[in-house]
């Protein structure tokens, strides 16, 4: 594709991509025409007949290389081509993108099911180590802790840091969250270093390191 039918094409038709299909390029390790196809023929609908000379201009693509997408995208499952008798009663060539959306029925319904089980592990979790079941209120607090972008495991590592000091509230491990999102800590392996660190200046004390006080350090570290 020369810059010239690049820039037609960019200035032209408007292709809808959705932000969750943008991911399934990489997902499926599809080549960027090839996925550019995809989505142009989706805007189509789920089964329309064939014509590769309207995706050669609509596109800016040689037919050669639309041929070739299309069987590229055959290959990997995500369109089918049906023969059928047209009106006329000549044989027609259909694309069908029956498979396309069965895939990425199943790569969205994978996506919610693992939001699922990482919301049931993190407030399964905080129930153990409180000892009783958790209020709505205190689900929802959990529920926007997740929907900020803070990671279950972080998550998962407040909730064991409250509980080794003797504290079963999620407001203390709310502001343990906070303190080590200030401080640059977003994972399980960085907390582990934090610790690491503050053990090798208080080599005499060990015991301290359960007792790592988040809320009190100097910041002169930072």
């Amino acid at each position: 594709m020369n810059q010239e039918k690049l820039k037609e094409f960019l200035t032209g038709r408007t292709i809808q991509i959705p932000y969750r299909m943008l991911l399934l390029q990489q997902e499926w390790k599809l080549e960027w025409k090839d996925f550019i196809i995809l989505m142009y023929l989706k805007d189509k609908g789920e089964r329309f007949p064939l014509n590769p000379k309207e995706i050669e201009k609509d596109i800016g693509l040689s037919l050669k290389e639309v041929m070739l997408s299309i069987g590229t995208l055959q290959s990997a499952k995500l369109l089918r081509m049906d023969t059928v008798k047209g009106d006329k009663g000549m044989l027609e060539d259909y694309i069908s993108l029956e498979d396309f959306y069965h895939k990425y029925m199943e790569y969205v319904l994978e996506i919610i099911r693992k939001k699922d089980v990482s919301k049931s592990t993190v407030f399964d979790l905080i129930q153990q180590e409180f000892g009783r079941t958790l209020s709505p209120i205190e689900q929802e607090i959990i529920k926007a802790w997740l929907e900020e972008g803070f990671q279950d495991e972080l998550i998962e590592e407040a909730v064991k840091e409250a509980t080794l000091n003797g504290v079963s509230n999620l407001r203390y491990i709310e502001k343990i969250l906070y303190e080590w999102n200030k401080k640059g800590i977003k994972t399980k392996e960085d907390v582990e270093k934090k610790k690491k660190s503050h053990r090798s200046v208080e080599k005499q004390q060990p015991m301290e390191v359960f007792e790592y006080k988040w809320f009190e350090e100097d910041d002169t570290d930072e």
